[in-house]
């Protein structure tokens, strides 16, 4: 155990005075009455000081205090036990259950798999939702990104995926939540309780009451849990990230509170490689692999924001919500035009498929084009060829909508998972027009297409007019 001496507290930095044996980076330092607050070390000033970054509060802290350390990284529990808990950026439980038996613990920094180790194959992880599954299909092992601005459905919309994973594929959920609202990690964590998927799901908070030091970490600490189920034991796992953007900002905290210099728009200088070391660490590897989806603020809506431009540079798909959509209510509210996959290639997801999403790009975007011109004009002035492609895209758009399993108690329509068998057929039929005398709010919020008939049956059976007409027959 070394010893040293605090000779300076500027809120979450601290500097640390050593005598000898300088401790190295990521060392975790002890200090406080009860040694309660951590400190880890993130750069050495000269022979002497050290300077770290508090992961919780320093309440209490002073100059000339007593600072403790055994030379060890910050670690957290990993191994079967954890599955069902929720913990903090330390590996404690915070679900208000019984202690975890003490059991193995590894350093949160790790290196990322050698591409020696990687594998080539580029396989489809079917996700249960319409939209992304015809279109933004998404790579086993790979990332994708939910880009959208506050309130556009990115949490709701990785509820969804936990809950069609967790039941379909007999991998592991871990989803870490950076930075994000208390409310939502207590919301979900009973959601899935409820759900009964708690059993093969791991939780890691590090909400926005808490200091960036531990915001900062937390993605580090969940990726070491995630990497014991892919490494050890050979299981596929979910990691849902919920929010990277808050990841930079907390990255960007650090770096003006150990006073760096800020670059373009007050960003760390460093962003690029803190999110590289974050990012490389998800990987497809020959044991198995780590899928990740991660939601991504975009400030002020603004898809060239840094933030934004250097998280598109990890991601093998990238989903844009958009606000219009959401407000038109049509959920998921994804930007079918401006998402894309590198998946989407006929050598991965077949010709067929490919020809058929290609075709679906095609008549939203001429519907896209046609828009300022039935605003002006009005749809009696389109030819009868442009006025069947708006149809089409319209229905397309309505077909594309689903009802949430996340969602039920508050729309009241049950939720529906749809394979991607029935989505693209619902498609091709839509676009072969066979349904072009159903109105258009007919294709809202089913599953599959043939729910539309269904729906038009229950109306009927409800229609006065028609019930008064047998009545007189």
């Amino acid at each position: 155990m070394q010893c040293g001496k605090i000779i300076s507290v500027r809120g979450s930095v601290v500097d640390v005075n050593f005598d000898n044996n300088l401790p190295p980076i990521y060392t975790l330092l002890r200090s406080g009455k009860n040694k309660q607050v951590s400190i880890e070390v993130l750069s050495q000033l000269d022979d002497h000081t050290v300077r770290g970054i508090a992961l919780n509060p320093t309440q209490g802290l002073a100059r000339g205090m007593v600072v403790e350390t055994d030379g060890k990284e910050l670690t957290v529990p990993v191994g079967k036990n954890i599955l069902g808990r929720m913990f903090d950026v330390f590996g404690n439980t915070i679900d208000h259950l019984d202690p975890l038996p003490e059991g193995e613990r590894r350093n949160i920094h790790q290196s990322p798999p050698p591409l020696s180790k990687r594998a080539v194959k580029s396989e489809i992880f079917e996700t249960g939702i319409k939209a992304i599954d015809v279109l933004v299909p998404l790579e086993r092992g790979g990332k994708a990104g939910l880009f959208g601005g506050a309130g556009v459905g990115k949490t709701v919309l990785l509820t969804e995926m936990i809950h069609n994973m967790v039941g379909k594929n007999k991998g592991v959920s871990m989803f870490c939540g950076i930075g994000e609202r208390s409310r939502e990690g207590n919301e979900l964590y009973n959601a899935m309780k409820d759900a009964d998927l708690l059993k093969d799901m791991v939780m890691l908070f590090g909400q926005m009451n808490e200091p960036p030091g531990a915001r900062f970490r937390v993605g580090h600490a969940a990726l070491t849990m995630a990497e014991y189920f892919r490494d050890d034991e050979h299981r596929d796992v979910l990691l849902l990230i919920d929010n990277i953007f808050r990841f930079i900002q907390a990255g960007m905290e650090v770096s003006g509170l150990m006073g760096q210099m800020p670059s373009r728009l007050g960003y760390q200088p460093t962003m690029g490689t803190e999110l590289s070391e974050l990012e490389e660490r998800i990987a497809y590897t020959d044991a198995g692999s780590i899928t990740s989806i991660q939601a991504v603020y975009v400030p002020a809506d603004d898809l060239t924001d840094p933030a934004a431009v250097h998280t598109f540079s990890h991601l093998s798909a990238s989903i844009a919500l958009s606000r219009k959509k959401a407000s038109e209510g049509l959920y998921p509210s994804i930007d079918l035009l401006q998402s894309n996959s590198k998946m989407a290639t006929p050598g991965i997801i077949g010709q067929k498929h490919y020809d058929l999403a290609q075709k679906i790009r095609a008549t939203l975007a001429q519907y896209e084009e046609l828009k300022d011109i039935i605003s002006m004009l009005g749809m009696e002035q389109l030819s009868v060829q442009d006025r069947n492609v708006v149809n089409r895209a319209r229905r397309i758009e309505r077909f594309l909508t689903q009802p949430f399993f996340a969602t039920e108690q508050f729309s009241g329509i049950k939720g529906k998972q749809v394979s991607l068998k029935d989505a693209l057929d619902g498609c091709e039929r839509i676009l072969a027009d066979e349904f072009k005398d159903y109105p258009e709010s007919a294709f809202y919020m089913i599953g599959s297409i043939d729910e539309i008939k269904k729906k038009e049956v229950k109306k009927d059976e409800k229609s006065p007019v028609k019930k008064e007409a047998e009545n007189e027959k």
